[in-house]
């Protein structure tokens, strides 16, 4: 798999490299990005995976727990082994191939259904990358790796699994800390086979009765928000460096009040207007300030329910020529310096307190690539909009969508 493998190259100054599940945690964890889940009674899930349907779609939950009825659990069960029962003929007959697997994972329900599902599906785990675990505490947690230890020992696997953070013991202040400390506990009992830590919002916001609009953030809800920074506080310490995702973003379509918060510079610099506006009419500029606002508190990974979400995220997992530069020269200076001036003389690059991130900088340039001089998100997104429109079709359009 890679990211953009079919986008021009005048748009990359380093193209993303490719990658499968074999490769490295370290890697993998970055590798992860828009995070589709889907409920598992959807039909047709292993024609989407073989026909590589959302050629941008690198990372796939298969959801047995909130998006499956009660009703229809026991069906569901039967459904996806079936599926990957079916996936597994398909890739040891060669006609789906490791790189072109994405990472597959299973979002099961209760502990119970993760004994049945690794002990019927035995060696045909091998096409799966792990598994997600919901409403995760360091007991039941515990318990969920055990079972992952001994499956992947049992048939010689390569897995992971992903705890999601979305229980009340999180969120209520008076046991946030102990249930945190715990939870990293287990976390590092089993480090070597968690790949993520995922955030529950959905069910964080469900405790308290609250919902973002479609043109706010979860930044915005101050109880999640101060819930999100414990999380990133105790769990994306140096000393553990675990990967921590961001919640899920849920809108594909919405009423808006307030202002949009897209700027038109962008766009309106490489003559794409239109595709601003396209943005704008899909409501996903609340998405966009979601993933830079989960960049900036050191969030790396977005769940998302809706496939018109995936290259948004993706184009602003890709780092600018700016950001790799600077990267590049703390690295490369060795202990030299103390500190330097930045290339563009906009900032000063300090080496020992900036260093971890630089480290971060080039692990996510190894997957999503590093943008031109040139180029930015706006032309990844304009790539994949336009298509074959021409320069005058462009112009036109831009003078139409400057009027609104």
């Amino acid at each position: 798999m890679q990211y953009f493998a079919t986008e021009a190259e005048t748009i990359f100054y380093q193209q993303p490299r490719t990658f499968t599940k074999l490769d490295s945690p370290d890697i993998l964890s970055y590798a992860l990005g828009a995070t589709l889940y889907m409920p598992a009674s959807m039909p047709n899930i292993i024609e989407m995976v073989q026909s590589q349907k959302y050629q941008d779609l690198k990372s796939i939950v298969i959801d047995l727990e909130d998006a499956v009825g009660d009703a229809e659990l026991t069906s569901c069960e039967e459904k996806i082994i079936e599926d990957i029962s079916a996936l597994y003929t398909l890739y040891v007959h060669n006609e789906i191939l490791l790189e072109d697997l994405p990472l597959l994972f299973i979002r099961v329900r209760s502990l119970e259904q993760f004994r049945l599902l690794t002990s019927v599906l035995g060696k045909q785990q091998e096409v799966l990358t792990g598994y997600v675990f919901p409403k995760f505490t360091a007991r039941q947690g515990a318990a969920y790796f055990e079972i992952l230890e001994q499956t992947i020992e049992q048939h010689q696997l390569t897995l992971y699994g992903m705890p999601i953070l979305e229980s009340r013991d999180i969120l209520y202040k008076e046991s946030r800390m102990e249930a945190l400390f715990a939870i990293r506990d287990v976390l590092r009992q089993y480090r070597k086979r968690v790949l993520n830590v995922r955030i529950g919002a959905t069910d964080f916001c469900g405790i308290y009765g609250i919902r973002r609009r479609v043109d706010s953030t979860i930044y915005d809800i101050a109880v999640i928000r101060d819930c999100i920074a414990d999380i990133v506080n105790i769990l994306g310490r140096e000393e553990d460096d675990f990967v921590i995702s961001g919640p899920v973003w849920e809108y594909f379509s919405n009423e808006r009040v307030l202002k949009p918060t897209l700027r038109a510079t962008p766009f309106s610099e490489k003559g794409a207007l239109y595709a601003r506006k396209a943005l704008l009419d899909d409501y996903l500029d609340g998405l966009m300030k979601e993933v830079i606002l989960d960049r900036q508190n050191g969030i790396l990974g977005k769940t998302i329910i809706h496939p018109s979400h995936i290259r948004i995220v993706h184009a602003l997992y890709v780092v600018s020529y700016e950001e790799y530069v600077d990267a590049t020269s703390i690295i490369d200076n060795e202990g030299q310096k103390g500190v330097l001036k930045s290339h563009y003389a906009n900032k000063m690059n300090e080496m020992k307190p900036h260093m971890r991130w630089a480290q971060k900088v080039l692990r996510q340039a190894h997957i999503y690539g590093v943008y031109n001089e040139s180029a930015d998100f706006a032309s990844l997104l304009l790539n994949a909009s336009v298509g074959g429109s021409t320069d005058d079709e462009a112009q036109q359009q831009d003078e139409h969508y400057s009027r609104l």
